[in-house]
Formats: structure tokens, sequence, C-alpha cells
């Protein structure tokens, strides 16, 4: 199946509105972090329900991406993708509004309902609209500006703290998401899978498997790896995800084809992205603290010195996708995570109580720049990797090991930081804080192995397509798959 052609101006509209609503549901995956302290003062909470103002919002994004590519692919991915809209401005007035902690978690749940749509569906669109030779650079754009998002969250949420109120935080979505709605409803055309069947078994497993392995390692470092609870979540939700995998190689109308794992471009696409969030989230949890406790700036100052970091995930992400474009994934990928991992290794070497802010800076953007090469570079190779009628599943995958590699990357940073250090000094946190950076940079440098095994030619791939190749001889078809390049 071929790419629809889209005018330029139609695309220019689509990749604006999926950038802006990529921007809000990614903003406020960690904006409250910094703003926790009010938000315990003015809900009177305990830290362990505080937990859930942050986890509540993962928890349903993460769970729900694969459900969200599946109900685009059937009902309409602009539908879908205005009906997240919808649905995270619900939750973010909802969170403003809350006067418990309680109804507080419950909206920040629904608000990632509706996230998981808008970033599943987002990198669909934009995916679908713009061809095979410009697809790497639309892409770069989309991931700088969420990236930029993530990064910036506590500076953000910060900011807005210290300046307004902890509300401000979640009010300031409203108006962007109700201007955002009626233009993706009139600006974005509409786009659906190939297979708009609704594989009800399956969609159950996959969903209860992903909610058990985020439960597992959201909590597994406050109940306990060997308690009851982590052991039967974990084990629980692995056993029902290769539930799910049986069942979807067997069935005669699959939700989510198996065979797309055969692809390389696929299966090391998604494995290197997973990596590359892992290190990205633990970072994010751990820098912003090492600003506040070792250089005593707060949470505004803290997000401030780490914008030689996050700038480059903007600024450099789209000249990323854009090089990929013409020279291929695999190398801008590998050297990339190469780079992130040196920043964090060069990062976790200097780390000392009395150090100056000014050794931080070019590490940190060595690392900048390594992720942005890595991010879109990853998330390219994965659409790119299928026909054009499956993007919709594969965005929704790769989104999907987008937030299981956060939640998992946090996880072992801080199971790491626990084992080594703590809270009680800054001696004790800097001896927490370097070996945690060195795991960012040991998956850094493993996703770096990972993204090797990517094809090497950058045109459509001899595992499942066919046409011309850029030296103009025809490849075979030994695979119902395509790739969804164009032919050069």
């Amino acid at each position: 199946m071929s790419t629809p052609t889209v005018s330029r101006a139609t695309q220019r509209w689509v990749l604006a509105l999926a950038a802006i609503a990529s921007m809000m549901a990614a903003l406020d995956t960690l904006v409250v972090a910094t703003a926790l302290g009010t938000i315990r003062e003015d809900l009177n909470a305990s830290l362990a329900t505080l937990e859930w103002t942050v986890n509540g919002y993962n928890l349903s994004f993460a769970v729900l991406l694969i459900t969200a590519a599946v109900l685009g692919d059937r009902f309409g991915r602009r539908r879908m993708f205005a009906t997240g809209l919808g649905i995270f401005v619900a939750g973010s007035a909802a969170c403003a509004v809350a006067e418990s902690v309680g109804l507080l978690i419950a909206a920040r749940v629904l608000q990632g309902v509706g996230a998981a749509l808008i970033m599943s569906l987002a990198l669909a669109l934009v995916s679908a609209a713009f061809p095979a030779e410009r697809r790497g650079m639309a892409i770069g754009i989309l991931e700088g500006v969420t990236g930029l998002a993530v990064a910036c969250g506590p500076l953000v949420g910060g900011a807005i703290a210290e300046g307004l109120s902890w509300q401000w935080i979640f009010w300031i979505n409203v108006p962007l998401g109700l201007i955002a709605i009626p233009l993706a409803l009139t600006r974005i055309p509409e786009s659906r899978g190939s297979d708009t069947d609704i594989d009800a078994r399956g969609l159950l497993l996959v969903t209860a498997g992903a909610l058990g392995v985020v439960w597992g390692l959201v909590r597994g470092n406050i109940a306990g790896w060997s308690s009851p609870e982590i052991l039967l979540t974990l084990g629980g939700g692995l056993i029902l995800l290769v539930a799910f995998a049986i069942w979807e190689s067997r069935t005669p109308t699959p939700m989510f084809p198996i065979r797309m794992f055969t692809s390389r471009g696929f299966a090391a696409g998604n494995t290197a992205i997973f990596l590359t969030f892992a290190a990205l989230f633990g970072a994010v949890f751990f820098y912003a603290q090492f600003m506040q406790l070792v250089f005593e700036y707060g949470p505004l100052g803290a997000g401030l010195r780490l914008l030689p970091w996050t700038l480059t995930l903007f600024c450099c992400a789209p000249v990323a996708g854009a090089l990929a474009d013409r020279v291929g994934e695999r190398p801008i990928m590998a050297v990339g995570l190469l780079l992130q991992a040196a920043g964090m290794a060069w990062i976790a070497l200097i780390a000392e109580p009395g150090m100056t802010y000014g050794a931080l800076v070019p590490p940190l953007v060595v690392s900048g720049i390594g992720v942005s090469m890595a991010i879109p570079t990853a998330q390219s190779a994965v659409v790119g990797a299928v026909e054009h009628g499956s993007i919709g599943k594969a965005a929704g995958a790769n989104s999907m090991m987008r937030e299981l590699g956060g939640v998992f990357g946090i996880a072992v940073a801080v199971a790491v930081f626990a084992g080594f250090g703590g809270y009680g000094s800054v001696s004790d946190f800097t001896a927490g804080f370097v070996p945690a950076v060195a795991v960012g940079a040991a998956l850094s440098l493993l996703g770096a192995v990972v993204a090797l095994a990517l094809p090497t030619q950058h045109g459509p791939e001899a595992l499942g397509a066919s046409g011309p190749s850029r030296t103009g001889s025809v490849r075979p078809v030994p695979e119902p798959i395509t790739r969804g390049r164009e032919p050069r």
C-alpha cells in the first residue's frame, strides 16, 4: 500500500498540531515533580499518595498505548486523536479543581488515558502524512518538541508553582487543547489502518499484561522487589504478554501481527528506543535533584541550568531526522547512543560534592546531542519497517516501548541509587547518583550495539519489500509485510 499524497500545507498542519498535542502530553509526565511539596501542603497528602499523582498518569498512559493505536485504526486516527485531546483537557481541568489528593490522582489517570491517544496517534498521523524521503525530518521535529517537553517538565512545573500556583500547571492545558481540537478535526486528513477489526481477546491480554509489568516496575522500589505484590504483578504481566504473542500468532485476524518482529528495522528500532528512554528518564529523574542538592539551586534555577542538555533535544533532533533520510538510520542511531553513553559516563566520572556547575556543561551537551540523534531515527526505523496500513500499530508499539523503557529506567536507577547512597547528606546523594548515572551510560551503550542490527541499506528492507533499490535492482518478496519506504 503506497503512501497517499498529502499537500505540503496539510503536512505542516499535521506536524504542528501533532507537536503541540504531544508537547502537552509529554510535559505532564513529570510536570508535577517539582510541585509535589506545594501539593502535599495544600491537599494534606501523604508521601505514599503523593507518589500516585505521578504514577497514576504514567500507568494509564503506558498501558493504553497499543489500545489507542487499535482504536485509531478502527475508528479513524484523526477522530481518536481529537477524542484524546478532549479527554486530556477534561482531565487537566479536573486536576486543577481537585480538592483532595484522591480526586487529583483520579484526574491524573484520566489525563493519562487522553495522553495515550494523543502520543500514539500523533506519531501515526505524522508518519502517514509524510512520504518516506521526508518522514525522518518530520519525526525529528515531532520528537524534538516532545523530548524537550519531557526534559523541561520539572522546570515548567517549578516555575509555575513558584510564580503562580500548582493548579496552573493543569489550567494551561485547557485553552491550548480547546483551540487544537477543532483545528485537528478540520486540518488533519482522516486515515485508518488496513485492518479495522478489533481483536477483543488480544486487546485484553496486552492491556492486562502491560498493566502488570508497569505496576510492578512502578511499585518495585517501594513494596520491595521480592514482595508478593511485585512478584505476582510482574510475573503475571509477563505471562499475559507471552499469552498475547501466542494468541496473535494463531488467530486469523490478529490485532498486532507478530510477524512485524521479523523485520530487523522494527525489532531493533523498538529495542533501541526502550533502552534510550530507560537511560533518559533515569537521568531526568536525578539530574534536577543533583542540581538542587549539590549546587543548592531552587526548582527553577535547577531547570534553567539543565538547558544545555534539554535545548539540544529541540535543536538537534530535526537535523538528525533529516540526515537519517539521506544516509539511513543505522549510523545516526548508533553514533547518537554512543554519544549519550559517553556524556553520562563523563558525568558519572566527575560528579562529586565540591564540583562546579561549569564542569557539567560539556557532558550535558554531548549526551543531549546523542539522545537527539537516537530518538527520531529509532522511531523512523520502526514506522518505516511496515506497510502503510500498519503504521498505526507500529507507532503504538513504539510508544509503548518508550513508556515501558521510561518506567524501567527510573525503577532501575532508583534501585541502584538506594543501594549505594541516599538523601542523608550531599555526600550520600552523590554516592548513589554516580552509579545510577553509570547504569544509564551502560543502557545507552547497549542501545548502540542494538542499533548496529538495523538494516545497512537505506530504503526498502530485503526482508519484506519489493521494488527498486537505490541501485535500481529489484528485490524479491519473501514475506507479506513490506517496508513503508517509497522507492527512490
